[in-house]
């Protein structure tokens, strides 16, 4: 018995499925090289003033006016030590730390507690309590400084860390509760319920059991509140008014920069500058993968 082959498909749909397959390759590779093209600008627009501002903390005046654009002929170190000295940077540096690293050591773990009940728990109330969080993101905090400063006056804590601390706790649990929440709810239940029924209590499921599974999601919102307290500087001017030697570094940034309208010490203002911004390029550079894992991972799940 004879056989005969099909003939071969070389019409017009045959020719036109593979151009059509080129045309989407090819609008494909114009997509994705004009987006990269994109980054790289976005990126040079970032990275440019900041490595500007490093290299000219390392100049004199002179060489910061005579040539803005030039590497510096010497490694001037000096401007970081007047600045740290001199201008009380080591001071405000050290005042920002304790401000933040009280305030957000308190605001993960409140944010924390607090997005677990209610990413995993139902009780009267609960999305009513969730609303009033994320109400909390979008209220301006420019509304509550004044009815906050007599409150802080009142309670004696004006010019103190820990008046600060809880003002910045209360300006982040917003958001971490809005981040946190949404990440509690992608986790296992059933990893929750094993260890019920082994015995463990509510308390020790979250802090042995579901904390650890939740880290890239702390990591990432650690960051942020990080920089948003580290950079603060509206809240501690109206609450810091009194006593000097309690400022945080933002305020101390913006005393050397009022103080050089006069001096002229231009190559010490770039170096508390850049003082002041080693902390967050050195946090996010650390933790930029986990930055990275904690966004994605509501996706991934």
């Amino acid at each position: 018995m004879q056989t005969t082959k099909p003939p071969a498909v070389t019409g017009r749909d045959g020719a036109g499925g593979r151009g059509r397959k080129g045309g989407g390759s090819g609008e494909g590779r114009v997509l994705n090289v004009f987006s990269h093209g994109v980054l790289v600008i976005w990126g040079l627009l970032v990275t440019m003033p900041l490595l500007w501002a490093v290299i000219s903390s390392f100049k004199d005046d002179g060489e910061i006016f005579g040539s803005p654009w030039g590497l510096p002929s010497a490694l001037h170190f000096d401007n970081w030590a007047r600045a740290w000295d001199k201008a009380n940077m080591g001071q405000y540096f050290m005042n920002s730390l304790i401000v933040v690293g009280g305030s957000l050591i308190g605001t993960m773990l409140l944010g924390s507690m607090a997005a677990y009940v209610l990413a995993r728990f139902d009780f009267p109330g609960n999305r009513f309590i969730y609303f009033l969080f994320v109400g909390g993101m979008g209220f301006p905090i420019i509304l509550a400084l004044v009815p906050l400063f007599f409150v802080m006056k009142n309670m004696a804590l004006l010019d103190t860390y820990h008046g600060l601390i809880l003002v910045y706790i209360g300006y982040s649990l917003p958001f971490t509760v809005f981040f946190l929440s949404g990440f509690f709810r992608t986790l296992p239940t059933s990893v929750a319920e094993a260890a019920l029924i082994d015995g463990a209590s509510h308390t020790r499921t979250f802090f042995q059991v579901m904390l650890p599974m939740a880290k890239p999601g702390l990591i990432s919102v650690g960051i942020f509140n990080f920089l948003g307290q580290w950079n603060q500087y509206l809240l501690p001017t109206v609450l810091n008014v009194g006593d000097p030697d309690k400022k945080v570094l933002t305020q101390g940034l913006v005393a050397l920069a009022v103080s050089q309208g006069y001096k002229g010490d231009w190559s010490g203002l770039f170096a508390g500058l850049t003082i002041a911004m080693l902390p967050v390029l050195g946090a996010y550079i650390i933790f930029q993968r986990q930055v990275v894992a904690g966004l994605t991972a509501g996706a991934l799940k």
